[in-house]
């Protein structure tokens, strides 16, 4: 691989320099040397401008060579949607199961929070998701900042592979009434049912009559555009996509003007997340939702839609997730001959594989 060099004036702060440059001396000249392994389809690294879309040197390629040749031969097919295989089980990352052939798995950040000793590195693909619905019923904030969230993904995305992390996620505000305003916070903490509310993160006192909805949904919505733009400021060469939050059509549309006024042309995104959808029962609702951003040129991801109703506006999606199987599995009985093996399938390999495939080929049929 070819190295880039650049000539600069005096040696920067090597606390500073990029990740990926290093500073070396060639005749009595100081270079910051590119040593990049992973390219954009384009050719070029983040480091670089591209020739395509000339912004690639200020953060991950936001042209189409950001996407694999396979996505973008998909989307001028018409495809199905790209379907990510939920887990709770970060092994399957690396783990050479068969029946794992070509599955991209979506997984929450929070499940290597605990590991100490590093990953080994990943056989299949990942996307990551922040884990900020679990982390706002729990807590009713971001307990970490922007800069902590940077270090603790980028050590994930090292270790796991830069090649294997399809995109990260960033530290969105679901924008659902229960996560706004709370619930059943007499159960604690700890139990499922609980929600914390975001009203002190909002800025307001106990005794502090509550935001109305609308103006509740615009704060969460400037909060998550907020973060995603202190990440792409803090980690340019991270694959950080941009997310929608909003709770009725009105507020999706708002928070796209948020990101225009921001100065993020999102119909110039490679994925631009879809958020506080996947809780919703009405078909309908989410389909109009999904028809109207699509519409207007965005490249949609469903984060944990529904799989019942899905065909009805897959066409305007690029990719969705679920983990629906889990729960599906964890009151259902186990699979013939794994009675004595689990008490549920609810982290099973076998229903994870088989339910997969199953939707995978529902949404092919759809399409």
């Amino acid at each position: 691989m070819a190295r880039r060099h650049r000539p600069t004036a005096k040696r920067p702060d090597p606390l500073n320099v990029d990740e990926g440059l290093v500073i070396v001396e060639r005749d009595g000249v100081l270079m910051a040397v590119c040593e990049c392994e992973d390219f954009y389809l384009c050719g070029h690294c983040y480091h670089e401008t591209c020739l395509d879309c000339g912004e690639c040197a200020v953060g991950p390629c936001r042209c189409a060579c950001w996407r694999s040749e396979q996505e973008q031969e998909e989307e001028a097919n018409g495809a199905a949607p790209r379907f990510y295989l939920g887990t709770h089980m970060p092994n399957w990352l690396w783990s050479n199961d068969p029946r794992f052939e070509d599955t991209t798995f979506f997984v929450s950040v929070n499940r290597f929070e605990r590991r100490v000793t590093p990953m080994p590195r990943a056989t299949r693909s990942v996307c990551f998701d922040s884990g900020g619905f679990t982390v706002l019923k729990k807590h009713g904030g971001w307990p970490i900042g922007a800069e902590e969230y940077v270090e603790r993904v980028r050590r994930y995305r090292s270790e796991l592979g830069k090649d294997r992390v399809v995109w990260i996620a960033p530290q969105d505000w679901m924008c659902e009434p229960w996560v706004i305003y709370g619930k059943n916070q007499h159960l604690g903490p700890r139990h499922r049912d609980y929600f914390h509310g975001t009203k002190a993160a909002r800025g307001l006192a106990p005794d502090d009559p509550e935001h109305e909805l609308d103006t509740a949904v615009a704060i969460h919505q400037q909060y998550t555009v907020d973060n995603y733009l202190d990440l792409r400021r803090l980690a340019p060469e991270l694959p950080v996509i941009p997310v929608l939050q909003g709770w009725e059509l009105g507020h999706y549309l708002d928070c796209l003007r948020l990101y225009e006024e921001a100065g993020v042309d999102l119909t110039a995104q490679p994925v631009v997340g879809l958020g506080s959808v996947c809780r919703r029962q009405a078909t309908a609702e989410i389909k109009e939702i999904v028809q109207t951003l699509a519409g207007r040129g965005l490249r949609l991801h469903g984060f944990g839609v529904k799989t019942k109703g899905l065909a009805a506006y897959a066409d305007s999606l690029v990719s969705a997730d679920s983990l629906a199987w889990s729960q599906d599995a964890r009151y259902s009985a186990p699979l013939p001959g794994h009675e004595g093996q689990h008490k549920s399938c609810a982290n099973c390999p076998d229903w994870a594989a088989s339910w997969h495939h199953r939707i995978k080929e529902e949404l092919v049929t759809a399409a």
